[in-house]
């Protein structure tokens, strides 16, 4: 059989861009209200996408004056969606950093039974002072200790599921997304889809060969991991259309939320700097002792090194903080895009960001989801009801170490 490639939609509010909630095509407060969700999930299961994801965060964003947020929870969004939908798999963001292990096991579970075996938990480590205060801490935990947790919690999460023993697809689908090293280690001993911020087809091609290569050091399968890199899609009926929407998302975007965004990834004050001066690589640190969400710096450090930009021009290349690589062109250069990393083994399939929503994602499933098809890449009707299915998962249990909590007792 044809290799196939995966497709989730990330209904991320307004759309990708910082400035996506002022696009003239979509009323500003659309992400505000349920019927966005809803709507986008029904198009997207009558596009044969494996999935729609939804990302959190367990604080508030303060960049809210800026841009449109998340407006829902995603398990209760989820929940919603599952009650008008029959097919298409639901992936939800919880924090292994703030929930508890038997909490996340049974609410999960549970969502995964009354949407018949189609749910997915993204697993996050989370970082940032804000969420660490709004759980009564002064400082966020240590990068480690982070990770050390989530392998903890993961193995938990995943043990109960084993005992409970009643979903439609053995257990959910596990989801996590992490370019440091232990968040790579964690994706290799646990994960089941990887969600990658690859900005080059080689960075890709590098990253799925070696998460790969960690699956296979714990004793799991390579093909029982899916690796699916983020890609902001702005499409249009030409190529210089295209180039122009994507000048004009770049001009939306609010300079003093594109500005925040950059300096709590680079761990400098943006604002310091005049926006034309080069960006000091010097001040840098290496990733490895960075703070914070390691991934997102270490695409933005990869950029700046091999660039030398100014620090606007770090902004507009990262469409004002979205931060994943961003495919711009006609629905058959876009479409070709995504095949050419497919082909090359960086990708086994994409979690796409459109650029504004709804009517970014309507185009990609309406221009770019037949031309993949027609190349019989993608499917063409579900094979079967569970997510698991969509994605070629096995249903054989993840191979978990012992328990971590004594080791991080005196830690967390």
């Amino acid at each position: 059989m044809t290799r196939q490639l995966h497709l989730n939609v990330n209904i991320l509010n307004a759309g990708v861009f910082g400035g996506s909630w002022r696009h003239p095509e979509n009323p500003p407060l659309s992400s505000y209200t349920s019927a966005h969700y809803l709507g986008i999930a029904k198009y997207a299961e009558r596009a044969k996408l494996d999935a729609v994801f939804l990302a959190d965060g367990p604080a508030l964003d303060r960049d809210v004056r800026y841009r449109s947020g998340n407006s829902f929870e995603p398990t209760v969004n989820l929940a919603h969606i599952a009650s008008v939908t029959q097919d298409i798999g639901l992936i939800g963001t919880l924090s292994s950093s703030y929930n508890d292990a038997t909490e996340i096991a049974d609410r999960l579970a549970g969502l995964d039974e009354i949407s018949g075996g189609r749910f997915g938990w993204n697993v996050v480590t989370t970082a940032g002072a804000t969420p660490a205060r709004n759980f009564g801490r002064e400082n966020e935990p240590e990068h480690d200790t982070r990770y050390d947790r989530a392998a903890d919690v993961v193995s938990r999460v995943v043990s109960a599921w084993d005992r409970r023993g009643s979903s439609p697809q053995g257990r959910p689908v596990v989801v996590q997304a992490g370019g440091s090293s232990a968040g790579v280690r964690l994706a290799g001993r646990l994960g089941e889809v990887i969600f990658s911020a690859a900005q080059t087809l080689e960075e890709g091609v590098a990253f799925r060969k070696q998460v790969r290569g960690i699956a296979a050091e714990y004793g799991r399968e390579r093909d029982s991991v899916v690796v699916l890199p983020g890609v902001s899609t702005v499409i249009a009926s030409t190529e210089k259309e295209a180039n122009e929407r994507r000048a004009e998302l770049s001009e939306l975007v609010p300079w003093p939320y594109a500005t925040a965004r950059l300096s709590a990834q680079l761990g400098i004050d943006v604002s310091d700097f005049d926006p034309d001066d080069t960006v000091p690589v010097h001040l840098l640190p290496d990733p490895d002792v960075a703070g914070g969400a390691q991934t997102f710096y270490r695409l933005v450090l990869g950029y700046i090194r091999r660039e030398n930009p100014t620090f606007r021009s770090v902004i507009n290349h990262l469409g004002g903080g979205a931060g994943h690589r961003i495919s711009v062109g006609t629905p058959e250069q876009v479409a070709d895009d995504l095949v050419a990393w497919f082909d090359a083994g960086a990708a086994d399939g994409f979690n796409v960001m459109p650029d504004v929503l709804p009517s970014g994602f309507t185009e990609f499933a309406e221009q770019v989801v037949p031309i993949l098809q027609r190349r019989g890449v993608f499917r063409l009707d579900y094979k079967g009801s569970t997510l698991r299915s969509h994605l070629g998962l096995p249903v054989s249990p993840l191979p978990l170490t012992e328990s971590l909590t004594n080791s991080l007792a005196a830690t967390w």
